[in-house]
């Protein structure tokens, strides 16, 4: 696929970082996501892996990527339109390529969460997202669909 040069985005990043504490759910907001970067449609977080987030068989679980995921996407979403506008997730589909492990006892790790805008049309938006663990590999993939209402 081609890449195409990257636009700045239509929201402010001040903008975005205001609105992950104003629009999303209290325990989505514990997943303590950090914004990296934002331009036209797509946006970068880092998602800390805590010990919190971590299963029983020591890696990163799949309800926090999925969360991360959907979340990350908000704000894509957000970041192409250049405003909020409620919305709400009509897909996200998930498919899970590799565990990401949880940090060494006294580090830390964070994965990387890529959201961007694949289509917005007037009443319905289509993305992916990435997933990737600290080494920078694809550890998740979605794809979503969102209702703007």
């Amino acid at each position: 696929m081609e890449q195409q040069a990257q636009r700045p985005s239509k929201a402010s990043r001040e903008m975005l970082e205001r609105l992950t504490g104003e629009v999303f759910a209290p325990w989505v907001r514990e997943l303590d996501l950090r914004l990296l970067d934002v331009s036209e449609g797509e946006v970068r977080l880092a998602l800390p892996v805590a010990p919190r987030h971590v299963h029983g068989g020591g890696v990163l679980c799949g309800q926090t990527m999925m969360a991360a995921a959907d979340s990350a996407m908000v704000l894509a979403i957000v970041a192409q339109l250049g405003e909020f506008r409620p919305m709400t997730t009509v897909q996200l589909q998930t498919s899970f390529l590799r565990p990401i492990p949880a940090p060494s006892p006294g580090t830390a790790a964070d994965a990387t969460v890529v959201a961007r805008v694949l289509r917005a049309g007037k009443q319905l938006v289509f993305g992916e997202i990435e997933v990737l663990d600290a080494q920078g590999r694809l550890a998740a993939h979605a794809t979503t669909t969102y209702a703007l209402l």
